[in-house]
């Protein structure tokens, strides 16, 4: 494991913690809290015996604990177990890592010191990062970016033997956003509500559980814009005016944002087919390029420049910069009509 620490993932960290390859200590850090916890979550169940947890396994949080007491723990020895499994949550909330760094000198073997630091990173200048670097696992959790959630969903659904319409993930997607821990939360609920028979996940069913329309959502609006397809677009935003929950200008511009600057990136690709265009925007797949294509025949550079520069308008005034009575739905609607038109 020591000679590829920087470069570990997710993956390759739950590969050897199923082999039973430990590490003295994992520093787990990022502002995804998703895979923190899974890491955590595995090591406190899985590494010692239930019976053996009692003497062997102590979980502490930041905010109750001090690094002096973490590196006191850290040095002692398992009681009828092979291992002493320390697990410090919110360890943001530490600021001296100084007694740690000290123990990380010379770590025992019998111990795994889990350190679980959300909602940022420590820095690996610091001491304390470099030295758990060299002895062990240090891992950035990173956010999920719009476009990697789809294969994100796929993939959990295939590890529990099930899978998705493409369109359903997107419904997903855009209904719950990158908050990974509510999303696997979400698909559970939806596992257990499919018969043993049939285990694919449909639009119909993300409509039934979820709540989110199967035709007037924001990935059939974006699906709409596009295409150029007026009358759809001008239906879709009809039916979001009047039920904002189903989606607003807020929810909207990040997801459009993002379509339109990709867009015009696409736009001067070498290679204008799928794979060329995936190439040029960093996608690993060719498939996830294929609504850019038709997109390049709908809007020239020009107007796509136009789109991004009103988006940014549409957003300054929807946080109520030089706006001082027009509504949310009404700022859907402008924006609508000038990409549109």
């Amino acid at each position: 494991m020591a000679e590829k620490r920087s470069s570990l993932t997710f993956s390759s960290i739950m590969s050897d913690l199923k082999a039973g390859k430990y590490a003295p200590i994992y520093l787990l850090m990022g502002e995804e809290p998703y895979y923190i916890d899974r890491i955590a979550d595995y090591i406190a169940e899985n590494v010692l015996q239930e019976e053996e947890r009692d003497f062997n396994q102590t979980i502490v949080y930041g905010l109750d604990t001090t690094a002096a007491q973490i590196a006191d723990a850290a040095r002692g020895y398992p009681m009828m177990a092979q291992y002493r499994v320390i697990i410090v949550k919110e360890a943001q909330a530490i600021k001296s890592w100084e007694p740690v760094e000290k123990y990380l000198d010379n770590p025992l073997p019998s111990t795994i010191l889990v350190v679980c630091h959300k909602n940022g990173t420590v820095d690996r200048r610091k001491k304390f990062a470099s030295k758990a670097q060299a002895v062990g696992v240090v891992f950035e959790s990173k956010k999920k970016r719009d476009n990697e959630l789809p294969a994100f969903i796929e993939g959990y659904l295939h590890q529990r033997n099930a899978s998705i319409d493409h369109k359903a993930a997107m419904m997903m997607t855009e209904a719950i956003g990158a908050d990974l821990n509510r999303l696997t939360s979400e698909l559970d609920k939806l596992l257990i509500s499919l018969p043993e028979d049939a285990k694919k996940i449909t639009p119909e069913l993300v409509e039934e559980k979820i709540g989110v329309s199967k035709d007037y959502n924001i990935f059939e609006l974006r699906d709409a814009i596009v295409r150029r397809d007026v009358f759809k677009a001008n239906a879709i935003v009809k039916y979001l005016y009047k039920n904002p929950k189903a989606g607003s200008i807020y929810s909207m511009l990040p997801i459009l944002f993002n379509f339109f600057q990709n867009l015009m990136i696409a736009h001067y690709a070498p290679n204008k087919s799928e794979g060329g265009v995936a190439q040029q925007l960093g996608f690993n797949s060719p498939w996830a390029a294929k609504d850019y294509l038709p997109a390049m025949r709908n809007y020239t550079p020009m107007k796509t420049l136009q789109i991004i520069s009103k988006m940014r308008e549409i957003d300054a005034k929807s946080k109520g910069l030089d706006n001082p009575n027009t509504g949310a739905g009404d700022l859907m609607k402008e924006l609508i009509f000038f990409i549109l038109h």
